[in-house]
């Protein structure tokens, strides 16, 4: 059974996605920082999982000056829309965020967009913080390579996170707080049911 990713015609098949075989080893609670295009999007789909204990919006691979929304959507400030997730890593593994990145939260074979949203801020990336991160992205990258889950390249990059820049406060929860607005309805929405749908195990609870 295969699904599409919204916003692109690229298919999916959740059973090509397996668990990373190289994982960090678990030891409290963790953050990890990820890109996949518009921020409130990847948000309401990583606040839907057992083990994550918050995600903040935000911005990162650029510097403090201009870590603003009215900055970063310029295109030109170096930064991408992020999140950074906190999670317990005895409940959710890195690479279980790693495997709902790559297969639910964004679509990560788009070079500098997702769907509609253009420019080098929307980029697929994976800000790590240690050389083990690193290492686990990269592992899990050939492994999604060599299991052919998508029909196009990988192009997620793999950059150092010197710091994270919390976005304004509108802008966190925001699917939450604006269901019936347009971009969430349209695009965060159908991604929060895909991940009900393929992965219901990784779900919180009532």
């Amino acid at each position: 059974m295969s699904a599409v990713i919204p916003g692109t015609s690229l298919a999916i098949h959740p059973e090509r996605f397996p668990d990373p075989v190289d994982d960090l080893p678990a030891n409290g609670v963790r953050k990890a920082v990820l890109a996949g295009g518009c921020f409130w999007c990847v948000e309401a789909v990583y606040l839907n999982l057992d083990g994550v204990l918050a995600v903040t919006s935000g911005y990162a691979g650029g510097d403090a000056d201009h870590a603003s929304y009215e900055a970063v959507c310029t295109g030109t400030t170096g930064h991408a829309e992020v999140v950074e997730i906190e999670y317990d890593s005895q409940a959710i593994s890195y690479g279980q965020l790693l495997k709902v990145f790559f297969s639910v939260a964004h679509d990560p074979t788009q070079k500098d967009q997702q769907g509609n949203d253009r420019g080098p801020q929307y980029r697929s990336a994976i800000f790590y913080q240690s050389d083990e991160e690193k290492a686990v992205a990269q592992a899990y990258i050939h492994q999604l390579e060599n299991a052919g889950a998508f029909t196009a390249p990988i192009v997620t990059t793999l950059e150092p996170l010197d710091a994270f820049y919390r976005a304004e406060d509108y802008h966190q929860n925001f699917a939450h707080h604006n269901p019936n607005q347009g971009y969430i309805l349209h695009v965060a929405k159908p991604k929060v049911e895909k991940l009900a749908h393929a992965f219901p195990d990784l779900l919180k609870g009532d």
